[in-house]
């Protein structure tokens, strides 16, 4: 049996794991550059910075143009006029700051690990999909599944979001500072979601692990999705985390409503007919 002792301190997992744990651990006497960034990745300086005008290039041609601009050492990076267009800012593997200043379409920032980004526009469908560590900040609103299968770091949207916000996530932190669609949080495995306005039909609906967090009205709970109590650490962690990115938390957090896992669908298969429709 393995614990995950060091995120019990969390109030978030308690539960004993059977078999192979999933935890992974840096070993401390690595360098750090050697424990946290790519062995291809480029050297950069925060302060060096660069801009272009990315309204006459298509996706391939801004996706490189970031590139290059890394790869010369530039830590500061500024996207004007990126025209919605679809998957720009994908596979970025490295430590940097983005700014697009605009919208982006389909897909964008979506595999990313490390970079900082802001969009000072809208995004379309599955911004920030897979992401595995680093910060996407939309300023405006966003569309469906915004935050899909997402891995780790922060995606921060401060309008509203479409449906199926956070759909298999797996980690990370998702915070929405309007409304959200049906099914968020659809089959979440793992990471918080913050909602502070409403919140669709079907939220969390067979979620199997992980916390969502509303401030808003909800339309229904999904499948094995139902309330819990919030604890002096939800309550802390939501204050931190909202004060990083400058939005106003409710008046009383304590008043939000958590939701978590039934923990039902655990074992679904072993179920007899008659629990299976209980459940469902």
């Amino acid at each position: 049996m393995a614990k995950l002792a060091s995120l019990e301190g969390q109030g978030m997992h308690s539960e004993v794991l059977l078999g192979r744990t999933q935890q992974r651990f840096f070993d401390v006497s690595t360098k750090a550059e050697d424990r946290f960034t790519y062995p291809w990745a480029y050297e950069v300086d925060f302060n060096k910075r660069a801009e272009f005008d990315a309204a006459s290039m298509d996706t391939h041609d801004i996706n490189l143009k970031i590139r290059e601009l890394m790869s010369h050492g530039n830590g500061t990076i500024v996207v004007k006029n990126p025209g919605a267009k679809h998957s720009i800012g994908v596979g970025l593997l490295n430590r940097a700051r983005i700014y697009y200043e605009g919208s982006l379409g389909y897909f964008g920032c979506g595999l990313l690990d490390g970079p900082n980004v802001t969009i000072k526009g809208r995004v379309g469908w599955s911004c920030a999909e897979n992401m595995l560590a680093g910060t996407v900040v939309v300023e405006k609103n966003a569309g469906s599944c915004f935050g899909a299968a997402l891995r780790g770091g922060d995606l921060v949207c401060k309008g509203d979001v479409g449906a199926r916000t956070g759909i298999d996530q797996k980690g990370g932190s998702i915070i929405v500072g309007g409304r959200t669609g049906a099914f968020s949080g659809f089959m979440m495995q793992r990471g918080r979601m913050v909602v502070l306005g409403d919140a669709g039909a079907n939220l969390g609906d067979s979620m199997y692990d992980g916390t969502i967090y509303v401030g808003g009205k909800i339309a229904s709970l999904g499948v094995d999705a139902i309330e819990a109590e919030m604890t002096d650490l939800d309550v802390d962690w939501l204050s931190r985390k909202l004060a990083m990115y400058e939005i106003d938390p409710p008046k009383d957090l304590r008043k939000m409503t958590k939701i978590v896992s039934g923990k039902q669908l655990w074992n679904y298969d072993t179920l007899e007919p008659t629990e299976k429709k209980l459940v469902l």
